[in-house]
């Protein structure tokens, strides 16, 4: 079974420097659902604006988009913190996002693979007392800009991880795009 999870309100947006409007976020958003007919759209993210300032308007975007019924809007929550700020904005689903990678996770998110399996613990267990579904992401399950090759055990041993912790969906995530039909 494959499905497609639009990331471009979120992963599209985080690293444009200009600060995009929220009006114009919202747009995006909606015009992916009701026109483009996607099922899932990952609307924002809910993380320090300190480093992500494109996400500070989170909670805006969230409340101004006009929900389409069928479609899910999901939110990345990387911590309890954002997690807490998701579920004050009514989201439905969220995502956490680990690597196959001990250098990518180790640059990305600042912690090692471990640690970062062990802040979602929080996450999972406040997201199981909502009722909020939780999708987990593997990031750099082909290669890593600073490793490399990874190897399809270390991908399947966090996969494993975030499936035993309780996500509904693991999302693999070809994070620099070498896969290829042969791999």
């Amino acid at each position: 079974h494959v499905k497609v999870v639009e990331v471009g309100p979120r992963d599209g947006l985080q690293n444009e420097k200009a600060v995009i409007p929220t009006a114009t976020k919202v747009q995006l958003i909606n015009r992916l659902a009701a026109e483009a007919h996607m099922s899932h759209v990952e609307a924002t993210a809910f993380v320090s604006p300190k480093w992500v300032p494109q996400m500070a308007d989170n909670a805006a975007v969230l409340r101004d988009i006009t929900r389409v019924p069928g479609v899910t809007y999901s939110v990345l929550t990387p911590n309890a913190k954002g997690l807490a700020g998701a579920l004050a904005a009514s989201v439905g689903e969220v995502a956490i996002f680990g690597a196959a990678s001990e250098a990518f996770s180790r640059t990305n998110i600042n912690c090692s693979i471990a640690e970062s399996l062990a802040r979602f613990e929080d996450v999972m267990r406040v997201a199981k007392q909502h009722n909020v579904p939780v999708r987990g992401y593997v990031s750099c399950v082909v290669g890593c800009p600073y490793e490399g090759p990874v190897a399809p055990s270390k991908v399947a041993e966090v996969a494993a991880k975030l499936r035993d912790m309780g996500c509904h969906e693991i999302s693999l995530g070809d994070t620099i795009g070498v896969g290829t039909p042969g791999e």
